[in-house]
């Protein structure tokens, strides 16, 4: 798949440049000193990503203390790249987690999204995600992930789409192109967690 060699080689290096900053803002480090497990997740796990820039993280602890949790996510946001937080209570919610999306300026004309989802350890999620990334990589074809960095780029910029679309879509439903997959997902609706 040729025409596609220019999304692959682009996508390979913006996951360089994530783990390069994944390492100096030391987010792994920081929350494991706080007694945490921590586990990447989504399209940088699964060597997915598109255009856009984000990264996303699974942190597990044995309870959610929001004074904690922000004590912790301070120590990342310290850092002068990190631009921007933001912070969601959904401890009460089957969810049982407390979100991050941090924003790093890496002095280019687009931001990096970092989203840290901390989840209470036992809860209905704990670990759902890594292996819905694992079953992804497992099930899909080479040229199906190509297709799904291709898509992405496809994909105009003031529209936001989950990542788990692209994937359901070429990996479940066979979709070959952009325009499929817009009319699959006129035909789809999702609302709150898509699941696998």
């Amino acid at each position: 798949m040729e025409y596609t060699c220019k999304y692959l080689e682009e996508s390979r290096r913006l996951t360089v440049e994530a783990n390069k900053i994944i390492r100096e803002l030391r987010i792994r480090e920081i929350w494991e000193e706080s007694g945490a497990e921590v586990n990447q997740v989504g399209s940088l796990r699964m060597g997915l990503l598109g255009k856009n820039r984000d990264m996303d993280f699974h942190v597990y602890t044995d309870i959610l203390n929001v004074e904690r949790s922000f004590s912790v996510v301070g120590k990342i946001a310290e850092h002068p790249a990190v631009v921007k937080t933001a912070f969601i209570n959904l401890q009460h919610t089957e969810e049982k987690c407390v979100e991050w999306h941090l924003w790093y300026n890496d002095n280019s004309e687009k931001l990096w999204q970092i989203d840290i989802i901390q989840i209470l350890k036992d809860s209905k999620y704990d670990g759902y995600f890594e292996k819905v990334a694992d079953d992804i990589l497992a099930t899909s074809t080479p040229e199906q992930r190509e297709l799904i960095i291709k898509m992405k780029h496809e994909t105009p910029d003031e529209i936001k789409i989950p990542g788990m679309e692209y994937y359901i879509a070429v990996i479940k439903h066979g979709i070959k192109n952009y325009s499929d997959f817009t009319d699959w997902r006129n035909e789809h609706k999702f609302d709150g967690i898509i699941e696998w």
